[in-house]
């Protein structure tokens, strides 16, 4: 409300209306959720240095380098492997040891690597990596050659569900879950793992016994 003095010592009121607009404000936090959510933008090298870990992974887990420990640095420091099986994710080998275990190596050097003996090699194919927060997603399929000590026998064996992420020493697994269909004398494969043992074959006497 104004109100003012005219020179005739009259006096006028004049009301005046104010429109109040309110405009919705994001708050920093839901701005930097905003941006967090937002995939990753991998560049050519990332897409180059994701398919040369699950390359490394083939040649890793098919000579138990390093007893094992060079396919368990693969992995993120809490990342992890795991089967899935009967519709959920099996027992997971998570940790540097437990990882070199399940690739058949370890502190007591490659006594579990039946599948080197039985000279079996991986070979992953129709490899997918997408762009994710925090990293990337990936799905690869595998194939096992030389099953039963046939060099040229080929298995379809499921795919690989992966996820990725970049450390200090590069991209590495945060996770990466088998879904196996290798069927063997009519048996699945996926519920038939031991533990958690990445692309094991179902048990074979080994070449020469």
């Amino acid at each position: 409300m104004i109100i003012w003095k005219t020179t005739g010592g009259r006096t006028l009121t004049a009301l005046v209306l104010t429109a109040s607009i309110f405009v919705p404000v994001t708050s920093r936090a839901q701005d930097r959720h905003a941006k967090s959510a937002k995939p990753t933008e991998l560049t050519a090298l990332d897409y180059i240095q994701i398919q040369q870990l699950v390359a490394k992974y083939a040649q890793y887990i098919d000579t138990c380098s390093n007893n094992g420990y060079d396919y368990a640095d693969l992995f993120a420091a809490d990342g992890f492997f795991a089967p899935f099986q009967n519709g959920e994710i099996g027992r997971k080998a998570q940790g540097r040891e437990a990882l070199a275990k399940v690739s058949g190596g370890g502190p007591d050097g490659c006594t579990g690597a039946g599948w080197i003996r039985q000279g079996v090699h991986h070979m992953y194919v129709n490899h997918i990596i997408n762009p994710a927060p925090g990293g990337a997603t990936g799905q690869v399929n595998m194939l096992m050659i030389g099953l039963g000590g046939d060099k040229n026998k080929i298995e379809h064996d499921g795919y690989y569900e992966d996820t990725y992420v970049k450390t200090s020493q590069g991209w590495r697994f945060a996770s990466r879950v088998h879904h196996a269909t290798y069927n063997a004398a009519g048996q699945g494969r996926g519920s038939g793992q031991r533990g958690a043992a990445p692309a094991t074959p179902a048990p074979q006497p080994a070449p020469g016994k």
